[in-house]
């Protein structure tokens, strides 16, 4: 008899665009409303007695739930069993059907129910209205599982990098000058690509933005589209206030089979991969790559036994273009738009319900597969910023040999070990641009650049521009990393930065 190979079996999906307070439903229920439809899409009437473990995202929108995966069980009228609920990160979805995935082969589970989402437009909506929701309401932390360090650094904080709309740019830059582009043709890039993720958001019946934006709407700044922080105007950033809920179901070909579930349903688990770069930004290798990220994607493929030129579906996470380009280039193909790398339309265009849009993905994943019973397909998440990374592939056919994952803590013990820069809080003297991004007020105005800076000695610092006019400017219009300046120290604490001759 051949060893038991995971699979999933069910998948629902809801999306919530009425913008009518009094018909909102709080974050539990739509994923409840999620999880029926997923039991209802494995056509099989005794399957939520074999669940034996609910697993809950990390909800932006749901933090006073005491114990979201007991409630949701509850709700579902599902057998007593273990309980789960996730540390932040958007890899988190992905995390849980690679553990799942271990757990129902092991033996350990028979059946596994992962659910996530948010309400978190209702709460901007009861925010406008002064309404307090009964759900928001605080009753205590729930205890989590997987890794819950912080995701950035007060060193970091010091300079305003806390937002993932002020470090994310910084990739960006650093990956355009990496690809020697000028500002003005990797704009146009940037447009391009986003115009083929809200293509296909346009045609996803759950996609939050179905409005198919053009490259033209995309690159042009207006008041509905001002710059957020440079290189990101609004439409190419992650759209949180949705109302959005996702909901899979794993267990294995064996259990699925003594149940009846019909094969049609099965979509088997082919490969995982997890990974993390150096935790904090202050200390990554550089900024135009991850190693965490490689590693997760080759940990995925190595198990499926596939090579990147296999994979005909792709969702690659797109929390900011820079994601979906980072990972494009480790499979090695075209981010440009020429090829499609989500099934959703990411998470600017489909929506990004916190931590929990990798499970949309999957979902639309294994509906995509069903309907092409012969491609493989893959799926990328992170967390924080380009901290935690978790990947997964998936296909009709059933894999070729038993699921075993790799030993993930040799890996990831080979990252941690990597040669980075020296990290300084406070330095004077000279030294070149590693990396920046500009900020930008409400009215769309510049409003002060960060800097990463090499010394001349190879250490690395942060340091801002401050209101400089001219250096803001030439930021945005000229190819400004390795611009070689002076660091003082100004009266705020913080390292100020003025290129040499401006």
């Amino acid at each position: 008899m051949s060893a038991p190979s995971p699979i999933l079996v069910g998948v629902g999906q809801v999306c919530d665009r009425e913008d009518d307070l009094a018909t909102k439903r709080e974050p539990l229920a739509l994923i409840e409303a999620a999880s029926r439809l997923a039991l209802d899409d494995a056509s099989c009437l005794g399957l939520a007695e074999q669940i034996d473990s609910v697993r809950v995202v990390n909800m932006l929108s749901g933090a006073a739930y005491e114990d979201p995966a007991s409630a949701l069980a509850g709700r579902l009228g599902l057998p007593s069993g273990e309980r789960l609920y996730t540390a932040i990160g958007g890899n988190a979805p992905q995390w849980l059907v690679n553990r799942a995935a271990d757990d129902v082969v092991g033996g350990r589970r028979r059946a596994v129910l992962i659910g996530g989402g948010e309400a978190l437009q209702a709460l901007r909506l009861a925010s406008r209205a002064s309404v307090a929701l009964p759900w928001t309401q605080g009753r205590g932390r729930a205890p989590t599982t997987g890794d819950d360090r912080q995701g950035s650094h007060p060193d970091e904080w010091q300079y305003g990098l806390q937002m993932p709309t002020q470090i994310y740019p910084l990739f960006e830059v650093a990956l355009r000058a990496h690809e020697h582009r000028s500002p003005a043709s990797h704009h146009a890039h940037l447009a391009g690509l986003c115009e083929s993720l809200a293509a296909v958001a346009a045609r996803h019946p759950q996609a939050w933005f179905r409005d198919g934006k053009t490259a033209h709407a995309i690159a042009t700044l207006t008041a509905a589209n001002r710059m957020i922080a440079f290189p990101y105007p609004k439409f190419m950033t992650s759209i949180i206030d949705v109302d959005q809920a996702a909901a899979v179901i794993v267990t294995t070909d064996e259990h699925a089979r003594r149940l009846g579930i019909p094969p049609s349903r099965w979509v088997y688990v082919h490969g995982g991969g997890e990974a993390n770069d150096l935790w904090h930004l202050k200390d990554r290798v550089d900024f135009h790559s991850s190693p965490g990220m490689t590693e997760a994607f080759r940990q995925a493929l190595e198990q499926a036994d596939l090579g990147a030129n296999a994979i005909a579906v792709l969702d690659l996470y797109s929390c900011f273009p820079v994601a979906p380009q980072m990972a494009a280039r480790v499979l090695g193909v075209p981010s440009d738009g020429s090829r499609a790398l989500t099934v959703t339309g990411g998470l600017p265009y489909f929506g990004g319900p916190g931590n929990a849009y990798a499970l949309h993905a999957i979902a639309t994943m294994v509906t995509r597969l069903r309907e092409a019973p012969d491609d493989y397909g893959l799926v990328s998440a992170l967390g924080w910023y380009f901290t935690k990374h978790a990947v997964g592939v998936y296909g009709m056919r059933p894999p070729a040999r038993p699921w075993q994952r790799a030993d993930i803590k040799q890996r990831q013990a080979v990252i941690d070990a990597l040669d980075h820069p020296t990290f300084v809080v406070s330095a004077e003297g000279r030294g070149g641009i590693e990396t920046y991004t500009v900020l930008h007020d409400r009215d769309g105005a510049a409003s002060e650049g960060i800097l990463v800076i090499r010394l001349d000695d190879g250490r690395r610092t942060f340091a801002v521009t401050g209101p400089d006019a001219g250096l803001l400017t030439a930021l945005e219009r000229e190819e400004m990393v390795g611009a070689v300046g002076n660091l003082t120290m100004q009266s705020d604490g913080r390292n100020g930065f003025r290129v040499i001759g401006a």
